[in-house]
């Protein structure tokens, strides 16, 4: 049985994990070696669990890790749990702990861009989408929608952030996903046998409905950053340019809106292609898993 070490103050060594390091110090943490992430909240840890993560370290309230939590405490097998009262817990976070749980968890090799796409017949690219609360929202909506991956470019927000983990409520654990060596990238969509659709406000854009995108075989659906959207290069170098139809005189939504709305009808689930791999691979599941409060 797993031995708990109760916290009174958050200023021991122990908690900088959790209370002090950065993102980039996460992220570089054992460097030559992967480094960590946070995972908050038991549903998020047991996806990261059921995706092959390992954890290093656990942070709970008391209350939960004595009753409840204590069976996905065993999962993690023999790390340190540090305990704490509520209280203590919302100094580290600055709000209310989220379902009382928090775990560092070591990174995985990264796949990469050709690994992700061998089988799949529906990807989305994200170009330099920085902001993580849309990067979580867009993983979600791909894992919900019928993508089969995701790739972004090296300007992109790294999935594993906090923020981002937590918004995609641990769907960056079922859906594979690599970063590109490179931000000139729809050559390599195409050597790799995808069209590419480009999602932009042009007036000369397809629409969304138009029979040919959703024909095609293997598709990669292109997203730009907020705000500016994609480069004009990456435009020129895209299959198609593709515009969502709009009302009301709005001419543009938010790029993690926008991915709901292209994933839903463009991939597997929507697009009259069959949602099961050439290997028998199914989409990753998105039925909540059973949890403790």
């Amino acid at each position: 049985m797993t031995a708990f070490i109760e916290i009174r103050d958050i200023h021991v060594p122990e908690l900088d994990l959790y209370a002090r390091f950065s993102e980039g110090q996460l992220r570089h943490y054992n460097e030559p070696a992967q480094g960590l992430f946070i995972a908050e909240s038991p549903m998020i840890i047991r996806r990261a669990l059921e995706a092959g993560y390992r954890p290093l370290s656990m942070l709970a309230e008391y209350k939960l890790a004595e009753g409840q939590g204590r069976e996905l405490i065993g999962l993690c097998g023999d790390i340190p749990v540090y305990v704490s009262k509520r209280e203590v817990l919302e100094q580290i976070t600055g709000y209310a702990l989220t379902r009382g749980m928090l775990c560092a968890m070591y990174r995985k090799p990264l796949s990469g861009a050709t690994e992700v796409c061998r089988e799949a017949r529906r990807i989305a690219v994200l170009e330099n989408v920085m902001n993580p609360t849309n990067v979580g929202a867009i993983f979600r909506s791909a894992a919900a929608l019928g993508m089969d991956g995701i790739l972004l470019t090296p300007g992109s927000s790294d999935p594993l952030y906090r923020r981002t983990v937590r918004v995609s409520m641990g769907t960056v654990f079922q859906i594979p996903w690599a970063f590109l060596e490179s931000a000139h990238y729809p050559e390599l969509l195409h050597d790799l046998g995808f069209r590419t659709a480009a999602m932009a406000l042009r007036e000369d854009s397809l629409s969304l409905a138009d029979p040919r995108l959703g024909a095609e075989e293997r598709l990669a659906i292109v997203l730009g950053t907020e705000g500016d959207g994609l480069a004009a290069d990456t435009i020129a170098d895209c299959d198609y340019t593709v515009r969502i139809p709009m009302s009301h005189g709005v001419d543009s939504l938010n790029v993690a809106a926008a991915s709901a709305v292209a994933f839903w009808q463009l991939g597997t689930l929507n697009s009259g292609i069959s949602s099961v791999l050439p290997t028998g691979r199914e989409p990753s599941p998105t039925a909540p898993i059973p949890l403790p409060e």
